[in-house]
């Protein structure tokens, strides 16, 4: 049989595939990464602060290096992420679902709403995020400790003015060098840090 261009081409495609395969079944299958979630429960995302003060929420600044799913350490100038542990969801997103969560648990003064709904006349609340982590202070064979860390700050439409503004940090030793400790750990400095802002706004709207 001659062997023409065409028949050559498809017995090295023929060949390849058959290489690639036997490539991929070399590969032991990973396993399933651990899901974990922070912040508070039992209330229905979105729900609204109760006061009377519209508080509109303007999208959220979030470091890039902790704004994904995985959960973000810091040794010294170093960065590495949890082998094995996963965010259920974005940790950007999750944050943004629980402030929501946590005004509409906490606030007195202030009804958190969309920036969508917002009037000319109301107050805008913008909350970057700087640091979302883990920090090995002493090395990694140490408990780590958790630091959430974000700047807030209420502007009034229309002039724009500046109504408050202040920087938030809270840190959360952790009980064990493990990833169950370490996500309570993060969990609970979040928690701090965003049930200060929730006080602080219903404050600064008085």
């Amino acid at each position: 049989m001659r062997l023409t261009p065409q028949r050559l081409a498809a017995g090295l495609a023929a060949v390849a595939a058959v290489a690639l395969a036997g490539c991929v079944s070399l590969f032991p299958k990973s396993e399933p990464a651990q899901l974990y979630r922070f912040g508070p429960t039992g209330v229905t995302a979105g729900v609204a602060g109760q006061g009377t003060v519209p508080l509109g929420l303007a999208t959220i600044d979030f470091s890039a290096a902790a704004s994904g799913d995985r959960i973000l350490t810091v040794t010294g100038s170093e960065v590495a992420y949890i082998a094995g542990a996963r965010w259920a969801t974005p940790a950007r997103t999750m944050f943004a679902e629980n402030l929501r969560q946590s005004f509409g648990r906490g606030a007195r003064v202030v009804s958190l709403i969309d920036r969508s709904e917002m009037r000319s006349s109301n107050l805008l609340l913008n909350v970057d995020v700087s640091a979302f982590e883990v920090r090995y202070e002493n090395g990694r064979g140490a408990a780590p400790v958790a630091v959430v860390t974000f700047d807030a700050k209420i502007v009034r439409y229309p002039d724009r003015a500046v109504v408050a503004q202040r920087t938030f940090e809270a840190r959360q030793s952790a009980s064990d060098n493990r990833v169950g400790a370490i996500v309570q750990a993060l969990d609970a400095a979040n928690s701090q840090a965003v049930g200060e802002l929730v006080g602080w706004s219903d404050a600064s709207a008085r």
